[in-house]
């Protein structure tokens, strides 16, 4: 495990100074002048003029090179100090902080229903080999697989929020705010959870230690707690990791469909202002987020199936 994470830190720092070098780049060649655009996000378009995007070019050193700005910004990274956003003014630890809470609380209640949605259904289907609920399973899982995020999205706002008025369309930090963003992600991810817990379900309860449980006289639910269900979600985690990886990643479409502040409406604001040390810090957080999900997943797969580890032993 220490060297898991000795390898993961090391990822992150590369992951830190590969990201940010890539974002800067990305902003220098956007259309459009910076400074500019900096300053109707402070004034309003309606109050911008050349003088005063002069005065934020100079304010800002937006008139240096490139690089001089890029090794600025590296430099105070590695002091841990994001800077102040260039729109806002406020601290972008702060702005970042406010928006990566809303991103995990999303991506956190979508990742729950997704498994408990798909673990139930795959399991259901795996005590029954081809049985009409099988089939259901399967059917269910083309179906959430195969609809868009947004289209699914969109749906379910008609039904329950238009037609049945159950929960609000929109917003942030209202009662039930977050059920239609976490509902509609956790549909299109429970699909493939399903799908992988039914297959891992039969082929453990094939193997043939579970076939010696259960001629010591093991009930078929203990045989099921005890151990298919552990070893079942040795293979299922590595596929939680890699789709919790999709689902922060993913969340932009999602954000913006109900509103919902987090990391994706930040960045996607942050682009259109030309934001600069905020959408640095966020694309940073995004990146370091994935290695902290690979960091867990590699660890509870040692922690489920000890073997790797007890091979690496002299």
């Amino acid at each position: 495990m220490a060297r898991v994470l000795a390898g993961r830190a090391s990822q992150a720092v590369g992951v830190a100074v590969l990201v940010s070098g890539l974002c800067f780049l990305v902003v220098q060649r956007l259309p459009g002048d910076v400074a500019y655009r900096i300053a109707a996000g402070r004034y309003g378009y309606d109050l911008v003029d050349e003088e005063a995007a002069a005065g934020v070019r100079e304010e800002l050193g937006l008139d240096r090179p490139a690089w001089q700005q890029l090794l600025s910004w590296l430099g105070d990274l590695g002091s841990l100090d994001l800077g102040r956003s260039l729109v806002t003014h406020q601290p972008v630890l702060s702005e970042v902080g406010y928006y990566l809470t809303g991103t995990l609380q999303l991506a956190g209640a979508a990742l729950v229903l997704a498994i408990v949605i798909g673990c139930t259904l795959g399991t259901a289907a795996a005590l029954r080999p081809g049985s009409a609920v099988d089939r259901l399973t399967d059917l269910w899982v083309a179906l959430v697989r195969a609809l868009p995020a947004f289209l699914l999205g969109l749906v379910l706002v008609v039904v329950l929020s238009v037609h049945l008025k159950l929960l609000p369309a929109a917003g942030h930090g209202g009662a039930g705010a977050i059920v239609l963003p976490a509902l509609t992600l956790a549909l299109g991810l429970s699909g493939l959870f399903a799908r992988v817990a039914r297959d891992a379900v039969v082929a453990t309860r094939q193997s043939e230690h579970v076939r010696f449980a259960r001629t010591k006289g093991l009930s078929e639910r203990l045989v099921l707690l005890r151990h298919v269900a552990r070893n079942a979600a040795a293979v299922l985690v590595p596929y939680v990791g890699v789709q919790a990886v999709v689902l922060v990643e993913g969340v932009v479409v999602v954000e913006a469909l109900f509103s919902w502040q987090g990391l994706g409406h930040a960045l996607v604001h942050a682009v259109f202002w030309r934001d600069i040390p905020v959408l640095q810090a966020t694309a940073l957080v995004l990146a370091l987020l994935v290695v902290a999900v690979n960091t867990l997943v590699d660890l509870a797969g040692l922690w489920l199936d000890p073997r790797p580890r007890q091979g690496s032993r002299p």
